[in-house]
């Protein structure tokens, strides 16, 4: 089965023209206005626009009027898309963007969006970037660097992430080797079918994806499985669970 495709908004779009006909709440989306034209859907509308622009039963749209219009009711559409994103995950700007424009809205809409939102405190890059630091190191055990990597994948800039990194990991007073020992011991718990140089294999790369340091991971593993297995037997990656 095909996936939908992709929503291309042109950079200059049609004038919406012709008699405004009917102005009704939008069903299930609060706040918005579905606005008919010659008796047919022809656009959703917020009370801001629906005020701004006069919007009424009765008005002959054209011209500039129009224009405006089109234009209005493609930046609300690009401003509630960016709100659902949201509302399934928090997102820093940077990702947020790449979200929106990978669904062919237009940059100019997009960086609308982004400013009212976060002028409303909904997008705010140092909040989500010290959420989601807690939440690797306190559900996935990760360290530092690692968090650091999620994060610049994540569009948080440089600057903003090691703020958030210091502070959470101060906050926490996070000792990575015991953050690793205590993942490490979690995992063997689900390896203990396995034969040792197994074991040993597939927690050191565990523990790697994490971002451990290699000698804190030696250390840790000495103590978690023993010293059974020199370090030739170990290969970073193999059997590694995804981050």
């Amino acid at each position: 089965m095909r996936g939908r495709q992709r929503e291309v908004v042109p950079e200059e779009l049609p004038p919406i023209a012709g008699v405004v006909t009917a102005i009704v709440a939008a069903p299930r989306r609060p706040g918005r206005f579905e606005l008919a034209v010659d008796g047919r859907s022809a656009c959703v509308v917020s009370v801001d626009v629906v005020e701004r622009l006069g919007l009424r039963v009765g008005l002959t749209l054209a011209g500039a009027a129009g224009q405006s219009l089109a234009e209005e009711a493609r930046a609300l559409a690009t401003y509630d898309r960016a709100v659902g994103l949201l509302a399934v995950q928090g997102r820093s700007a940077r990702e947020l963007a790449r979200k929106l424009k990978q669904r062919g809205e237009r940059e100019r809409d997009v960086a609308a969006a982004i400013a009212k939102l976060t002028a409303a405190g909904l997008v705010d890059d140092a909040q989500y970037a010290r959420q989601l630091a807690r939440s690797r190191v306190g559900g996935r055990g990760d360290s530092r660097r690692r968090v650091s990597q999620v994060l610049a994948q994540k569009g948080v800039t440089r600057d903003v992430a090691d703020a958030a990194v210091a502070e959470v990991f101060a906050e926490e007073s996070v000792d990575e080797e015991a953050l690793a020992e205590a993942s490490a011991w979690k995992k063997a718990r689900a390896l203990a079918g396995e034969d040792a140089p197994t074991q040993r294999r597939r927690l050191y790369g565990y523990l790697a994806r994490r971002g451990h340091d290699g000698e804190i991971i030696r250390r840790v593993l000495a103590r978690v499985l023993g010293a059974g297995a020199d370090d030739s037997e170990i290969e970073d990656g193999g059997d590694v669970e995804p981050s």
